[in-house]
């Protein structure tokens, strides 16, 4: 089964982040890419542009574009992995292995395939 892997954290506090901690972070992703290979795991993955780079598209009736992503919060998507796992706690053992900086959350999704 596929799980999306969303990495939620504080745009601000990774922009405001030492070189030396996104250097740290990436490295971490990038071995992570690896164990995901090795496992034959990983379907793909992202990391996403800033929120001021959004756009949304409200759709309906009153059909409209507007600047930034839908909802303002505190900690905005960042990046995401889609990865193919036996079941929600190989997923989850997945996600814990996500490198993160200040306040990161992951919100493990199973994808529906139809």
């Amino acid at each position: 089964m596929k799980y999306a892997l969303l990495i939620y954290s504080d745009e601000a506090a990774w922009q405001n982040a030492s070189e030396e901690t996104k250097q740290r972070v990436y490295a971490g992703h990038a071995k992570l890419g690896e164990e995901l290979q090795k496992r034959k795991a990983q379907v793909t993955g992202y990391e996403l542009a800033p929120q001021r780079e959004a756009k949304t598209a409200k759709l309906g009736d009153s059909p409209a574009v507007t600047d930034g992503p839908f909802a303002e919060a505190k900690e905005s998507l960042g990046g995401f992995y889609v990865v193919e796992c036996a079941g929600m706690d190989e997923a989850l053992a997945l996600a814990k292995m996500i490198p993160a900086v200040a306040t990161t959350s992951i919100e493990v999704r199973p994808v529906l395939e139809q």
